[in-house]
């Protein structure tokens, strides 16, 4: 068996998907690298997890980053066709979050993270997803291009990934609500994540 110490990264450099050779502080490098990074956030978060359903959820989610990942890892000139990133996908993450929305109970406001160990581990998997969709947004605007899919996926995600930790704290009785009660300006904060 061939060993990963190739070497070849030695100088800095890198292979994109089709052989594509470019430096490791490339933007899509960073793009792809960020989405390898959330998914290992996400593995860390479910394997903490003592929901089951969450842990189908996330485990089919880290399934379709690998994609993601590939797909920003595919220059329009590479000779390999990307993975298909789809409006299906991005459409079964809003049916995803919508379906938590609608719990009895879950929280409807800004959250502290941090309440619990493992709704901490997906507010960190948050907040990585939403770096990942800056360096995309980063990559769009450098003039290259991208499955149209894939910016809509990762903001998605992003929401979901928030939810599922409010979901585990309502599990477990605990409220990571910012504000008081009693607090007058205490709002939804459902819109204020997009």
């Amino acid at each position: 068996m061939a060993s990963i110490a190739t070497k070849r990264g030695d100088q800095g450099q890198t292979n994109l998907a089709g052989g594509v050779r470019v430096s490791k502080s490339s933007i899509r490098v960073e793009s792809y690298g960020t989405i390898d990074e959330l998914n290992s956030v996400m593995g860390f978060a479910r394997s903490i997890c003592e929901n089951q359903a969450i842990n189908n959820l996330v485990k089919q989610l880290q399934k379709e980053l690998f994609a993601v990942g590939s797909s920003l890892a595919t220059p329009p000139n590479s000779k390999k066709l990307p993975p298909a990133i789809t409006q299906v996908m991005v459409d079964n993450l809003t049916t995803q979050v919508h379906k938590i929305e609608a719990m009895e109970g879950i929280l409807a406001d800004w959250s502290i993270a941090g309440e619990h160990a493992t709704s901490a581990a997906f507010d960190m998997a948050r907040t990585v997803c939403r770096r990942a969709e800056r360096n995309i947004m980063h990559l769009l605007e450098t003039g290259e291009e991208i499955n149209p899919h894939i910016l809509p996926y990762v903001n998605r995600l992003s929401d979901l990934l928030w939810l599922v930790g409010r979901w585990i704290e309502l599990e477990v009785s605990i409220d990571a609500s910012l504000r008081d009660e009693d607090s007058p300006r205490k709002t939804r904060w459902s819109r204020a994540w997009k």
